[in-house]
Formats: C-alpha cells, structure tokens, sequence
C-alpha cells in the first residue's frame, strides 16, 4: 500500500466556506483509479471495495467512506466490530444510517461518523417513498432535526438527500457538521453523486439531481455488439475448419510422430 498523505476531517472543516469538496460512489478498483487520477477528494465504496488490499494502490489519496444498509449490518454491537474492520482497512469514515445510539457508539470508539438526512433510502417509508424532504415546514423541521442530533451523537458529516436547496442552506449555516449534498444544491459543503450516472452508464432511473458527462451505456451496447459478432465468428470457423490454423497447433517432429504410431499399432 502506498503511503500518501489523505485528508482528514481536521482539513475538511478546515475547508468549510473556502472551496466545495467533490464526491463520487465508486464500485470498482478502476472507478477508484480514476476517481484518483480526476481529483476527486471523497468516495463512497463498498465494504468489500475498500476490503481489496488494492484499493488503496489504486486511489491512496481519496478520502474513503464505506458505508452498507444497517439492515445488513446489525445491531450496534455489530456495526462496532464492522467499523473497526473498515478502518483496519483502511477506511477514513464510515457511513451510518442506524440509530443515533449507533452513531454514538461509533463516534465514543473515536470513528469517524457520516450520517444521512432527507430522503434515506433504507427509511424512505417514513417519509414517503423516494421523494423529496424537506418541501413543507414539518419535513424541512425534520431535516433539521435529522442534523442536529446526527450532530450531538457525534457524528463529523451527513450526507443531505434530495432536500430543497434554500431549505439545506438555511441547515447548512447552523451546523458544524460537512454537509455531503445529493440533490441539495449548494446546501452542502460537498457534492455527491454515482459514478454510473456521472459516466452514464446507469440504464434505469436517472435522479434529476444528477448529472451525465459520457455515455457509457451506449459504449456498452457497442461493446456487446462487438462481443456477440467475434462469437458469432469464432463459431463459424470452428464449424467451416477454419478455426484452429495452422498457427494454432503445436508441431511434433515426424519422427517421433511416426515412432509413436508404430508403438500404437503394436499394442
């Protein structure tokens, strides 16, 4: 593993007001390479992703936050023993969408804790389903509250899902926590997206917070073209004899070829 200096979360709010941090969702050690190579300050990845012994040879500089549903995790016994393992591997943060009594638990161990507001997937149910929070004074006082006691349990961040930007900046101004925003405007510290919706390899649901910079599915329609018509001769010569040639095979000296032929018709 190289050893390169990463940011911490001293120089992270040493930033607050000074410049937006860039965060992407990597799944691959390439995604990760290239997340390096492009400058991109924070990830999310997954657990098994930052587990690789690789992962950091490939992006030693980004600062890394795993993060899984709680749900298959566990209780918060359970998410300690997961934490440890995460920053063993080298993880700078970790995700944490369990209760606030997790979130406690993880910072008292002095882990780095992100948490999430808004609209949270895994509790998307209470707040109506995949939907913006934060559009009528009960949910943006949700929101708020959401933050503020992410903020006394000890947690260092939140990500800010899809919440109206007027109402995270207004949030924005009374924490001291970095606010990670996906789909808040300007109302975060950073700004968070998918690498399959920034490469546009993402074939369903596009949120209308991100946004597409190449056009990855069509390169992978091409490929897969490209893929089904090399099998598609590689069958045919294999029917018609063309496949293997001459510059395929292995060649045997005739005589020994021929000795052997004799030592089969003996037997």
């Amino acid at each position: 593993m190289k050893r390169v200096q990463r940011m911490t979360v001293a120089d992270m709010r040493a930033l607050r007001g000074k410049r937006q941090l860039a965060m992407l969702r990597v799944e691959t050690l390439e995604e990760a390479e290239a997340a390096e190579r492009a400058g991109v300050d924070m990830a999310s990845v997954p657990p098994e992703l930052i587990s690789n012994p690789a992962f950091r040879d490939a992006a030693p500089s980004v600062f890394a936050i795993p993060g899984a549903d709680f749900v298959e995790i566990g209780t918060t016994e359970d998410f300690i023993r997961w934490a440890f393992a995460m920053v063993k591997a080298s993880a700078d943060a970790v995700y944490c969408s369990a209760s606030l009594k997790t979130v406690k638990a993880l910072s008292d161990e002095g882990i780095p804790v992100c948490g999430h507001s808004g609209l949270i997937p895994s509790k998307r149910t209470w707040t109506g389903g995949f939907r913006a929070v934060g559009k009528t004074l009960e949910t943006a006082q949700l929101v708020y509250r959401q933050i503020e006691n992410l903020e006394a349990a000890g947690a260092f961040a939140a990500e800010i899902e899809v919440v109206p930007e007027p109402i995270a900046l207004e949030i924005m101004e009374r924490t001291s926590l970095i606010l990670i925003s996906m789909g808040a405007g300007n109302g975060g510290h950073a700004q968070y997206l998918f690498s399959e919706d920034v490469l546009g390899s993402n074939r369903g649901h596009i949120p209308r917070h991100a946004k597409t910079y190449r056009n990855f599915a069509a390169e992978y329609a091409r490929l897969q073209e490209e893929r089904v018509a090399a099998y598609a001769e590689y069958v045919h010569d294999v029917q018609t004899g063309a496949y293997p040639g001459e510059g395929h095979k292995l060649s045997v000296d005739d005589h020994v070829t021929g000795t052997f032929r004799q030592w089969l018709s003996a037997k």
